[in-house]
């Protein structure tokens, strides 16, 4: 057997209907539409309720926008860092990706969650305050990197 061997079971499909083929057809002269008026004659407009207010203008819409600017940042905090790195090393976005701490392709921000005690040289994109300080705390540097 084989696909175009393959058809449905006896019973399962009808012949399409051929509306307005006359009156014999047996759905002829108006064709399943009724008598006269805009719907007898046109196909109406999609999401039209016959002049009733429309679904689409009847219900609440959501307030404000999505910004299309958004700045999506990478995020990683300092406890991670910590751990990921060892001491007097440099942490920049590429290493970062290299241990699972970011994702590519997204500018990446240090945040101040957990401590750090190493002195490591971080490189990001951005700081949180608390978290420059907690990096300098520890002996390290906090150096800003040009976005691409």
């Amino acid at each position: 057997m084989k696909l175009h061997h393959l058809r449905p079971a006896e019973g399962a499909t009808r012949p399409r209907r051929r509306v307005g083929r006359g009156r014999a057809a047996g759905q002829g002269k108006t064709a399943g539409r009724g008598t006269k008026g805009y719907l007898a004659r046109h196909n109406p407009k999609m999401g039209f309720e016959g002049g009733q207010m429309p679904l689409t203008r009847r219900i609440p819409k959501l307030k404000g926008f999505t910004n299309p600017n958004r700045v999506e940042w990478a995020v990683v905090n300092v406890e991670r860092l910590s751990l990921a790195f060892e001491k007097g090393s440099e942490a920049d976005p590429g290493a970062m990706v290299e241990r699972g701490l970011v994702r590519k392709g997204l500018p990446v921000k240090v945040l101040a969650r957990g401590e750090i005690d190493r002195a490591l040289t971080v490189r990001a994109h951005a700081f949180s305050a608390a978290a420059r300080a907690k990096i300098e705390q520890a002996g390290g540097r906090a150096e800003l990197v040009e976005r691409s």
